[in-house]
């Protein structure tokens, strides 16, 4: 599972940095965070091709989050996108997304289903879900996490031990059920062990509510907005976003192991401030930047 940050910037892009957008990528899938102005050209630097993509996750429709998605559906279309791209947002986003199809002239059209979202799990697989919870911010917007599935590992030191044979005994024991062999009843537990799925979490543009504790409870990585520093408490306030010290409290309250802030404000030449900030609360806090890459 790999993290890309094509955009870490807020209402106005800087000369380093673009209009908010994160690419989550895992196996065959690419989940995109939001699609900012630019963003296909960011993945041009990030070396990833737009038809990687297979999810987008609108967090609300203000402009610096969704202002290059005419563009990406366009460039999809030229190249002869293969797939239904499923692209999931708040009450309201099947008609704030046909309004954008109207606005713009897209000659090469592609497959694509819009799915609105209110809170809990909209999407499950045999691997992951995707999980959105309401956030509080002028527009109606939503914080996701994807959450990888636990897995059972075969310890085949163990199997051996037993003189358990490869074949549909191991497959169903991976499944978590009991098998007889030669008359003994072995169970899951004595030949595996559980690996535990990572759960990454993604909290943009909201002022600080109870949901963005319970979205990131646990998670192995928490991705959160930090717009302002608490010197501009007030305005964040004010615009309903979060300062970088609410982003360590929250990373804190719901336990999770590592945060990265984004979404900084023009206003501020570096991010060095912001993120000792956060660190005088949560230790494993880093600001991002663009084209930074994590691997979990």
């Amino acid at each position: 599972m790999k993290l890309v940050f094509l955009g870490t910037s807020s209402m106005v892009p800087t000369k380093e940095r673009n209009h908010t957008a994160v690419l989550l990528l895992y196996k065959d899938e690419g989940i995109l965070v939001d699609c900012g102005e630019g963003t296909q050209r960011q993945l041009k630097f990030a070396r990833v091709k737009p038809s990687r993509i297979t999810k987008i996750l609108i967090t609300h429709w203000h402009g610096d989050h969704v202002f290059g998605l005419p563009g990406l559906i366009q460039t999809l279309g030229s190249e002869e996108y293969g797939r239904v791209l499923k692209i999931y947002g708040p009450k309201g986003s099947k008609r704030m997304f046909e309004k954008v199809l109207e606005a713009f002239v897209l000659e090469a059209r592609i497959e694509y289903e819009v799915i609105e979202v209110s809170r809990g799990v909209f999407f499950e697989n045999k691997e992951f879900t995707l999980k959105a919870l309401p956030m509080s911010h002028s527009v109606p917007c939503l914080a996701y996490r994807f959450q990888e599935k636990d897995t059972r590992k075969i310890i085949m030191e163990r199997v051996k031990k037993l003189g358990l044979p490869e074949g549909p005994l191991l497959g169903e024991l991976q499944r978590g059920r009991s098998v007889e062999y030669k008359g003994k009843l072995i169970k899951p537990e004595q030949v595996s062990r559980i690996k535990r799925g990572k759960g990454v979490c993604f909290i943009f543009d909201t002022k600080l509510n109870e949901n963005c504790i319970e979205i990131a409870e646990n998670a192995d990585l928490l991705v959160c907005e930090a717009t302002f520093s608490s010197e501009h408490e007030e305005k964040a306030q004010l615009y309903k976003h979060l300062t970088a010290k609410q982003a360590a409290l929250i990373a804190n309250n719901a336990n999770v192991k590592r945060l990265v802030l984004t979404h900084f404000s023009q206003r501020y030449k570096n991010t060095q401030d912001i993120e000792e900030e956060a660190s005088q609360l949560f230790d494993k806090v880093v600001a991002a930047q663009d084209l930074m890459e994590i691997v979990l």
